[in-house]
This record gives C-alpha cells, sequence and structure tokens, in this order.
C-alpha cells in the first residue's frame, strides 16, 4: 500500500501507474489514446492540468495539478481517471493482446473487482521546490532513452518531451500546461 499521499500543501504532484505484472500493454497506439484521450478529458471537464507525461510499455510517469490547486478534487479526478482507464484498457487486454495478458489482468490480487489493470499504488510525490520539479520533468522524459526505446527523448511518440524540449513548437496528443515557480 502506498504511503505517500496528494496532501493539502504541495500543489504539483509526480505519479506513476504501472500495469499489473509490468505487462508491457503499451506496445501499439491504440492503447496510448486510450489514456491520453482520459488526460485530455479530465482536461477538459475535472480541471486536471498536465505538465509533463510519459507513456512507455509497462508504466505511465505524469507531473499533474489542478487547476485550483485543489487536492481533494485532484485526489478524486485522479482515482476516477485511474478506474476509467484501468476498466478501458484491462477490455482492451481481453480483447486485442494475448491471452495471457487477460488472464492475468482478470486474476486480480484484490477479491473485490473482475479485472486490475493498474498496480494498487499510483505513488503520489509531492513536487516541493523548482529544483526537484526539474529532476522529476528531466526523468520522465528520458526515460524512453534510458530504455532504449528512442536515442532522443524527443522522438518517443506517447510523451512530452518534444513539446517542451524542441526548439520547434510541435503537437502533442495530451493538452499540457507549464508550471511557474
Amino acid at each position: 500500500m502506498e504511503t505517500a499521499r496528494i496532501q493539502e500543501g504541495a500543489g504539483v504532484y509526480y505519479l506513476t501507474f504501472t500495469v499489473v505484472y509490468w505487462l508491457p500493454v503499451f506496445v501499439a497506439a491504440e492503447p496510448c489514446f486510450i489514456f491520453t484521450e482520459s488526460l485530455n478529458y479530465c482536461h477538459q471537464h475535472k480541471s486536471l492540468r498536465i505538465n509533463a507525461f510519459v507513456i512507455i510499455p509497462t508504466h505511465v510517469h505524469l507531473i499533474v495539478f489542478d487547476a485550483d490547486f485543489d487536492n481533494a478534487r485532484l485526489n478524486k479526478t485522479v482515482t476516477a481517471m485511474r478506474q476509467y482507464t484501468g476498466r478501458q484498457l484491462a477490455n482492451y487486454c481481453h480483447e486485442k493482446m494475448p491471452a495471457v495478458f487477460g488472464q492475468v489482468i482478470g486474476s486480480p490480487r484484490r477479491k473485490d473487482r473482475a479485472n486490475q489493470f493498474w498496480q494498487q499504488s499510483k505513488h503520489p510525490v509531492a513536487i516541493w521546490s523548482e529544483a526537484f520539479w526539474r529532476t522529476k520533468f528531466d526523468y520522465l522524459h528520458d526515460n524512453p532513452r534510458r530504455k532504449g526505446l528512442v536515442h532522443e527523448a524527443a522522438d518517443w511518440r506517447f510523451s512530452s518531451a518534444a513539446y517542451w524540449l524542441r526548439e520547434q513548437v510541435t503537437d502533442c496528443d495530451v493538452k499540457l500546461t507549464g508550471v511557474a515557480w
């Protein structure tokens, strides 16, 4: 069970969502779009602001905050988004991934659910300073390069790296919001 929580005082959070058993679900565009569309919906309808993100095969990293720095609403939004994306991505796995993916997701550790897509913790880490934000921002964007998936961080499609790091403005699948310190 996670010990860190979204708490009063901090306004910006670094989150990690990991697929159960580190299954490599995000290897095609369709599951990535399920996740990015949910982020955009939460931006438009639930005041979620996404500063940075990366989706790699087994997990997702995000830097997020609530538009009004309402941490109670942020916690509810993140919880609802995880539940929604978990259901959608579990269905995707049952329908379009090898059978073993559906078997693993359909055998949750918790008995109060039929499927479990995400590991239980979202690993919320409060970001209290610009220096710590920069550390997480750089780590998140460099993740695909460190994993050997691309030569340059900005080349990874499902990431905010190209948007923030390239000199020329590029499109991004997710509506992004800057953080000012």
